[in-house]
């Protein structure tokens, strides 16, 4: 789930998208005592009375009211990512999403988002390993036209091979933009590849460029056939408005769209134990200054179930050891020992299957990569031996949870919460008794989940650097 990065930094790098959060404002990043920062988010969550019901056909529909300005925010979430698809296929999810902006039967191309822009909205989609969503944000009295547009769009696409070829050159124009335009995103594709050896997710989201070449319009109709449904979506409203009406827009609009045929559970192979630490090292001239990244395979809160708390344990960890200014390794490698210019770890909690937990750092002037690599190692087992202080923890919990009350400030960003929880095995009580899932958290729970899951001799590390450059 990791709310505290899905309310700060939407999207990191399981999203294909332009969908980012900006930071939290430095007047709300004053430390409040913990206990009242966890009322205030059960508080919160009562307060937006989330309601979902399911329409006949399948769909589920998830309702956040927030009168406080007159937006709506309309996502539909549709249980597909890059890790569903065939072996073979890779990049398919991402290029239908871009295929889901063209014609319909009813609506020429172009026409869905022109309503859009005319009446001041905005819209745009995303694509991960384990979903794909597509949104608007307009005003209330819009909504059941956005709807009526995004219903017809989910069975009505005109897909012929003079749609297929064209948008298949722009994917593949976007891959060269993003990914060999970019050292950082190179690498993290061969990381990627190195950290999973079976699962799926090994793959990059955009597809590898010899598989995304070959697409075409039989991939896409049998990729739409099978996924695009009322009963494999979930949709999202968030903002100015009332479960009632929701439901009445939802029937006239959604509710005519034909049930699709009943998936089979989303099982993908599963990684195997391991037990080698791996590296990957790439240099490029166009890197200027050296940087590294060390990650480990850990549970993700959809494949944590049977491990009550070990996903929080994970999140609250990756708060306490890296999570940002306050943290063990900024204090002590930024601010003391002067030793990196960045420094930090995130969790990616938010996957149907294990997913990954990430330290990394960028050394400051002299300082060698080697150097600070260690000093990140030392402080990971000074923290497995020595575990973390009340007042620590207390603190820790306190900036985390408080991510989540910040997200109310962001409409959309509560239903990225929802629909990217609903899409990846959680359920609507999951979110709110998060709060109290991490107050409940030990010292002893953080540091159990250190000592179990950053094992040195099973991480993978990359290391990024200039031109000519060798780690030693």
């Amino acid at each position: 789930m990791a709310l505290r990065k899905l309310a700060s930094n939407w999207g990191g790098a399981l999203v294909l998208g332009l969908c980012v959060a900006g930071p939290v404002p430095a007047a709300l990043a004053q430390e409040k005592p913990a206990a009242t920062a966890m009322e205030n988010a059960a508080t919160a969550a009562a307060e937006n009375k989330v309601e979902t019901f399911t329409l006949a056909n399948g769909l589920q529909v998830v309702v956040i009211p927030d009168r406080r300005a007159p937006v709506v925010s309309h996502m539909l979430w549709y249980k597909i990512g890059s890790a569903d698809e065939a072996p073979g296929k890779s990049g398919i999810a991402h290029f239908f999403e871009h295929l889901m902006f063209k014609g319909t039967s009813n609506h020429p191309a172009g026409e869905f988002s022109a309503a859009v822009a005319a009446i001041g909205g905005s819209e745009n989609a995303f694509t991960s390993y384990d979903y794909t969503a597509y949104f608007q944000q307009v005003s209330p009295d819009a909504l059941e036209t956005m709807m009526s547009f995004e219903a017809d769009r989910m069975r009505n696409l005109v897909l012929t091979d003079d749609v297929i070829g064209p948008e298949r050159n722009v994917v593949l124009e976007e891959r060269r933009l993003r990914i060999e335009g970019d050292p950082s995103a190179l690498l993290q594709e061969e990381m990627s590849a190195t950290l999973y050896q079976n699962h799926p997710y090994r793959i990059p989201v955009i597809g590898w460029m010899q598989e995304m070449e070959e697409l075409n319009r039989a991939d896409a109709i049998d990729f739409y056939n099978r996924y695009y449904a009322p009963n494999n979506a979930v949709l999202v409203v968030a903002g100015d408005v009332d479960v009632e009406g929701v439901k009445a827009l939802a029937e006239k609009t959604y509710g005519k769209v034909e049930r699709g045929p009943d998936l089979p559970p989303r099982i993908r192979p599963q990684e195997p134990e391991q037990n080698t630490a791996r590296t990957v090292t790439m240099s490029d001239p166009r890197v200027t200054i050296p940087s590294y990244q060390k990650s480990w395979v850990v549970p993700s809160y959809g494949s944590a179930r049977k491990e009550p708390g070990q996903a929080e344990a994970l999140d609250l960890l990756a708060e306490v050891l890296g999570g940002g200014a306050r943290s063990r390794l900024y204090q002590a490698l930024v601010v003391k020992e002067k030793l990196a210019a960045s420094v930090g770890s995130y969790y990616q909690g938010t996957a149907l299957d294990a997913s990954s937990f990430t330290v990394y750092g960028s050394p400051i002037g002299d300082t060698k990569l080697e150097t600070l690599e260690k000093a990140v190692d030392d402080e990971i087992a000074r923290l497995v031996k020595d575990g973390i202080g009340d007042q620590e923890l207390e603190r820790a919990k306190n900036r985390l949870v408080r991510g989540l009350i910040f997200a109310r400030d962001n409409q959309s960003g509560m239903a990225r919460i929802y629909g990217s929880a609903l899409t990846t095995g959680s359920e609507i009580k999951d979110i709110q008794e998060w709060p109290d899932r991490i107050k409940a958290l030990t010292a002893a729970d953080v540091q159990r989940a250190a000592e179990e899951f950053l094992n040195q001799k099973r991480a993978v590390s990359s290391y990024l650097l200039p031109a000519g450059e060798e780690k030693s």
